[in-house]
């Protein structure tokens, strides 16, 4: 397994560059926007890599960032998930928007993205979700200011309050998709839990 390249960029072409480590040239597979922020021709430059095997197919894809290296792994353990389009998502999302989306449930933003539909977006949010929300993985996707809350820390926060208020409200009864229904008409920003079921429940005629 390949954890980094480190050597001298000879060529940068459409969605690959080869590197140059003593003697062998190596080619790997990256977004456009990160060949773009490798460096020039004849520097040194490092890339983090994950080395793809198969039968009929052996590739190196290459990252900037230990923080696009985690984003392209989560994307492609996703069912229906390629390397190819893991990349094109990477030209066009940052690894703490991506977080982002995935947590609050961004369907728009994800669809932004070639080669993402809607069908494709509730695919990855509904995989990725509960992993992306570890503290370790999120701590990899993000990068936190000390003493201040992130937005994806901020998402995470909101969207364990609102799990907790759909149980209790399901205890009284309710079923789940008209608790959502009625979330949706909530500014559910900085509301505690008792706060979002009190909202919650007018929302929804009691």
């Amino acid at each position: 397994m390949l954890a980094y390249i480190k050597g001298k960029l000879e060529m940068k072409m459409t969605g690959y560059v080869v590197i140059d480590v003593g003697g062998l040239g190596y080619k790997i597979f990256m977004s456009d926007t990160g060949i773009e922020k490798l460096g020039n021709i004849g520097e040194t430059v490092k890339v983090h890599t994950y080395y793809k095997v198969r039968e009929d197919d052996i590739s190196i894809f290459g990252f900037n960032t230990l923080e696009e290296l985690r984003m392209f792994e989560l994307l492609i353990s996703v069912s229906g998930v390629g390397a190819k389009t893991a990349i094109s998502m990477l030209a066009v999302c940052e690894p703490s928007e991506f977080a982002l989306a995935i947590i609050s449930e961004d369907i728009k933003t994800l669809t932004q993205i070639p080669g993402i539909g809607a069908k494709s977006a509730q695919r990855i949010i509904l995989e990725l979700k509960d992993k992306v929300k570890k503290e370790q993985q999120i701590q990899e996707l993000t990068v936190a200011t000390k003493g201040v809350k992130t937005k994806v820390e901020v998402a995470i926060e909101n969207s364990q309050k609102i799990s907790e208020a759909i149980a209790a409200l399901q205890v009284l009864g309710y079923n789940k998709k008209e608790i959502e229904k009625a979330f949706e008409k909530i500014n559910k920003e900085e509301l505690t839990v008792e706060e979002l079921i009190k909202k919650g429940l007018v929302s929804l005629g009691m």
